[in-house]
């Protein structure tokens, strides 16, 4: 056994092989597909077996293109057991998008999806490189492109169902690309050891403890089975680390296709899920406000212990709906980032002290936060968060931003800076501020937007908002809001937005714009549309 993610699933199996090991819904709800430990492990090694016929090997990048699925799960499998690398690839891109993410991909294999076959035809004449596609049965319209692709489930037939796979190593690669929010997707390559210590559950959160063999994971599933319901997309890290670590320990992950409010509750009840992870306000909002609705009465959340965010801001208003209607529920706030890894977990209660938009968590791993000349700061000043030992390898194909991320301090110690602004408190533990990308700068003054989007979250007539800075002659920038209002809601104007805000937040970090939008275009993760969001800031 070695810190391998294949390896790490395998021993699952072995431990496991009757257990559900997922449940994925349709948001429609006319389907769900089930598999136990031992199906899953067997329909990833018959597609492991036909991608080695078709010449993937190890180190060769294959891309999925498809929404949540059995097949995307079993997809991810395959492609680490024959020491292959897997590429994430966002359904929403446009084509443009797409032949910029797998133009630096460089996929040797594709599976896809038939719905989105119209853009794979036309990415494909740019892709030399790619020699081999299967394509996923979804019941899409049959007026679709004709090409050379191998059905999924022939795939699946012509490979043989044995583990016969040559030994794995802790070296085999991991990429991930990232969002892509405030410009171009960047591909984050880790050593699979490294990513599972970062992300995948290597380090318990909540005590620190850091596993000293690969078979003492599987030790925590030997209890009873817990069901964990992530609802972003399996493309999105934070879904694939929350679905990895819960295999890994032989619990059941529940996946739904699109994000829909009542379908999640519907599922909540008939799956008995313990635990739902979202990303933030985004998924939040929506879930605690269908709650209100008529039907609601008969959604069964008896099983449902715990909420917990990653990814995206959880505002404080939001969070107290939850607990309004659950009490008792664990709420918690999950920080970390494709390059940093989990920085950690924090709990929240109605009786938290901490201040809007900012979350305060002790920290996992070797986490700090540093100076621009990578010195360890005091508690009370603000700096970048950094961490050190397991880390990223480099960005695929980006040198320069490699350099400006992944860094040697003076003393030779290698560090992630993904750009968080930070601060340590007095206690040991770190509040995060903000990302720096997104950090305003008016007059001399930091704004994190994180902590004044959560003040304007709180006004009653505000459903959604994303705040971005924007040129400005006199202070460099100034604070921006786009608010999009509730349904009905006398129409918000900037001195009333002003007024309430700061009962909440200093008074350079008050909007001194406003624009009123019909909605926050977000990503299918939850994430805001920075480039959107600014292009609306400036116009």
């Amino acid at each position: 056994m070695e810190f391998n993610l294949a390896d790490l699933f395998e021993q699952a199996v072995d431990h496991f092989p009757g257990r559900e090991a997922i449940s994925c819904a349709s948001a429609d709800g006319t389907t769900v597909q089930r598999r136990t430990f031992a199906e899953l492990d067997e329909r990833a090694n018959r597609l492991a077996h036909h991608l080695q016929e078709a010449g993937i090997g190890p180190g060769d990048r294959v891309g999925v293109y498809a929404l949540n699925s059995a097949e995307w799960v079993e997809s991810l499998l395959a492609i680490c057991k024959i020491r292959a690398v897997c590429v994430n690839v966002n359904y929403r891109y446009v084509t443009d998008e797409l032949t910029y993410l797998l133009g630096m991909a460089e996929p040797a294999a594709l599976i896809y999806q038939e719905r989105y076959a119209d853009r794979v035809a036309q990415v494909l004449p740019r892709l030399p490189g790619l020699r081999h596609l299967i394509v996923m049965d979804d019941g899409a319209a049959a007026a679709v492109p004709a090409l050379p692709a191998v059905p999924y489930e022939k795939a699946l037939a012509s490979g043989g169902p044995q583990r016969d796979f040559a030994p794995r190593s802790p070296d085999d690669h991991y990429l991930l690309f990232t969002g892509g929010t405030t410009g171009l997707p960047k591909g984050v390559v880790w050593r699979q050891e490294d990513v599972f210590f970062a992300l995948g559950g290597g380090i318990d959160v909540t005590n620190g403890h850091r596993m000293a063999t690969p078979e003492e994971i599987v030790t925590t599933g030997f209890a009873n089975q817990v069901t964990f319901f992530p609802i972003a997309p399996l493309m999105h890290g934070a879904t694939q680390w929350g679905l990895m670590q819960q295999l890994f320990k032989g619990n059941r992950a529940v996946l739904i296709d699109r994000f829909v409010p009542e379908r999640v509750w519907e599922l909540v009840g008939s799956e008995q899920v313990n635990l739902v992870m979202i990303t933030g306000d985004a998924m939040g909002r929506p879930l605690v406000e269908a709650l209100d609705a008529p039907e609601a009465g008969g959604y069964n959340v008896s099983s449902l212990f715990g909420v917990v965010s990653s990814a995206a801001l959880f505002s404080t208003p939001v969070k107290l709906r939850f607990l309004e209607r659950f009490p008792s529920l664990y709420l918690s706030d999950a920080v970390g980032s494709s390059e940093g890894g989990a920085g950690g977990v924090a709990h929240w209660s109605a009786e938290e002290k901490g201040g809007q938009g900012t979350v305060t968590t002790k920290p996992i791993g070797d986490s700090e936060v540093v100076d621009d000349d990578l010195n360890p700061l005091p508690p009370g000043v603000v700096g970048k968060l950094a961490r050190r030992g397991n880390i990223p390898l480099r960005y695929l194909g980006d040198p320069a931003k490699s350099a400006e991320v992944f860094r040697t301090a003076p003393d030779g110690t290698r560090y992630a800076v993904p750009g968080d602004w930070a601060r340590r408190e007095e206690d040991g533990r770190i509040t995060l501020l903000g990302r720096g990308s997104s950090c305003i700068n008016t007059g001399g003054e930091k704004v994190f937007p994180e902590e004044v989007e959560s003040a304007i979250k709180s006004h009653p007539a505000v459903y959604d908002t994303v705040v971005v800075g924007a040129p400005d002659e006199r202070w460099g920038e100034t604070v921006v809001a786009l608010v999009h209002q509730r349904d009905g809601a006398t129409e918000l104007t900037l001195e009333v937005l002003q007024a309430h805000c700061r009962a909440h937040v200093a008074g350079y970090k008050v909007p001194r714009r406003l624009h009123l939008v019909p909605g926050i275009e977000r990503t299918p993760t939850g994430k805001p549309d920075m480039r959107w969001a600014r292009r609306i800031a400036t116009d």
